[in-house]
């Protein structure tokens, strides 16, 4: 059923049906673009202990390619989640379609893998808004106080990151905690700063809107619950701390 499904979002947002080009194993579709033929995702069966699950029989996956390796990390460590079969390259991973993950949830990853894998032209047109985690030092910033009086403020630009997106701002030790939900409102601010520290070319504007309890998103929650080790940099997050963080 979650194959009808995925091919029914993907023709009615990407006037794309799926084609089966493998002559061994002619059940595995593949979607993929029109203009540089690139896949963007394969739905294939495999046996359950394969996937290293109990059991033998067969079950769908779909590959998919995400655009960051981290956020690849942080996805196989929840049901229904795997390093992609089959595929090499870290960016890739394979969903069940077994409805241990949401259709939702599929289809938000099918955009990604859409998105990265476009040509460099379409790139910039079918991106959709991201959400990102963005680490923010208080050693060099009083990012606790930095929305006090104001609802926008200027941060550096991570890589990737653009007009309409969506930033979690974490605050390192000793909060160790995501504060705040912004908005990015431009990009590409010309600023030139540098120490021993950091060096900073570009900045972003940001603008508030929530704010979080410190005890609500801690380094132990978002290692225990969502599989993220570490935050040393702008990076993508989970569907499922995603969701959390729209219903706090």
């Amino acid at each position: 059923m979650l194959r009808k499904e995925i091919f029914k979002y993907v023709k009615e947002k990407y006037k794309i049906e799926p084609d089966y080009p493998f002559s061994t194993a002619p059940t595995y579709p593949v979607l993929r673009h029109e203009d540089n033929r690139k896949w963007f995702a394969l739905i294939m069966d495999v046996s359950r202990e394969k996937l290293g699950l109990k059991g033998t029989e067969q079950v769908d996956i779909i590959n998919v390619k995400l655009g960051d390796p981290m956020l690849a990390d942080m996805l196989v460590r929840q049901p229904g989640y795997f390093y992609g079969y089959h595929i090499s390259r870290s960016s890739w991973i394979s969903i069940l379609l077994d409805g241990t993950v949401s259709l939702g949830e599929i289809c938000q990853w099918i955009d990604e893998s859409y998105a990265v894998t476009a040509s460099r032209q379409k790139k910039q047109k079918v991106r959709p808004p991201k959400e990102w985690l963005v680490p923010a030092n208080p050693r060099y910033y009083d990012i606790e106080h930095a929305f006090d009086h104001i609802r926008e403020i200027d941060w550096k630009q991570g890589r990737g990151i653009k007009a309409g997106d969506t930033v979690f701002l974490y605050v390192a030790a000793p909060v160790s905690a995501i504060l705040y939900k912004c908005k990015v409102i431009e990009t590409d601010l010309p600023y030139h700063y540098s120490d021993q520290n950091l060096t900073i070319t570009a900045v972003m504007k940001v603008r508030l809107q929530k704010k979080y309890e410190p005890d609500r998103f801690t380094f132990e929650k978002l290692k225990e619950e969502y599989g993220i080790y570490a935050v040393r940099g702008p990076r993508g997050i989970p569907y499922s701390l995603s969701e959390a963080l729209k219903n706090s």
